[in-house]
């Protein structure tokens, strides 16, 4: 009993607020763990969505080169594509900058390839769920809100995306679960989340156990939250939906 004790009060010190403990970093990291995934994820959405309409309504040429990128992005690991454009980006900005005469070295901001690198490979993800989303409607809604006077983009607007969203939404959910622990990734290019101040923690004290577990606690509540979150809006979407019985 006393040996639990005695742990429950090193890991109170170890966690404590201010420069004699970590609690402190471990809250700044959650929040940027968060602010990187939502920044990803509303990115990912983005690309996604203009890709899989690309591959629904596109010509040849661009749904090919769609089917490219969600076949590279989905068949190379997370953590090699992150190092190509961290990496890869920087020569080509310097290349390009050397080209106008300017010399001076360029760096990017890691929190920002971080989203672009997270938001392009949850973007391939997001991709064939919305493809599927947007083939399943049936295409008679469509024919009558034309017949309606609907013009296209009205016709996206008020039949197709409302009702892509709806039929998404349990895929973009697990997209999103993806994406939080793609950000452990990220921390390989310096960005302050959970994974990098585990380690950073880890190794100034030599006691990674604490730090790591107290890593995994939060990813889970972030995860149990965010899952809520998204049951609450699938439950809001399908309100009026009539199931088959």
């Amino acid at each position: 009993m006393q040996g639990l004790i005695d742990s429950l009060l090193h890991w109170a010190q170890l966690f404590s607020w201010g420069d004699q403990g970590w609690g402190d970093e471990f809250v700044r990291a959650a929040v940027m763990t968060v602010l990187l995934s939502t920044a990803s994820y509303i990115f990912g959405l983005a690309v996604g969505l203009i890709a899989a309409c690309l591959k629904v309504w596109g010509g040849f040429v661009l749904r090919g080169l769609m089917e490219i990128y969600t076949t590279v992005i989905r068949g190379v690991p997370e953590l090699l594509i992150i190092y190509l454009l961290f990496f890869g980006n920087e020569r080509a900005i310097n290349a390009i900058l050397g080209a106008f005469g300017i010399t001076e070295p360029f760096r990017l901001n890691e929190f920002a390839i971080g989203v672009f690198a997270v938001g392009l490979i949850s973007g391939a993800y997001a991709t064939e769920v919305l493809r599927g989303a947007i083939q399943v409607i049936p295409h008679g809604q469509i024919e009558a809100g034309r017949a309606f006077g609907m013009h296209g983009f009205m016709v996206f607007r008020r039949i197709i995306l409302p009702q892509t969203i709806r039929l998404a939404l349990p895929g973009l959910g697990n997209i999103w679960q993806l994406i939080l622990k793609d950000t452990a990734l990220v921390s390989v290019v310096g960005v302050t989340e959970l994974m990098r101040i585990s380690q950073v923690a880890a190794r100034s004290t030599r006691e990674p156990f604490p730090f790591f577990i107290t890593a995994a606690v939060l990813f889970l509540v972030i995860t149990t939250f965010s899952t809520k979150l998204f049951r609450k809006a699938e439950a809001h979407y399908d309100r009026g939906v009539r199931r088959a019985g």
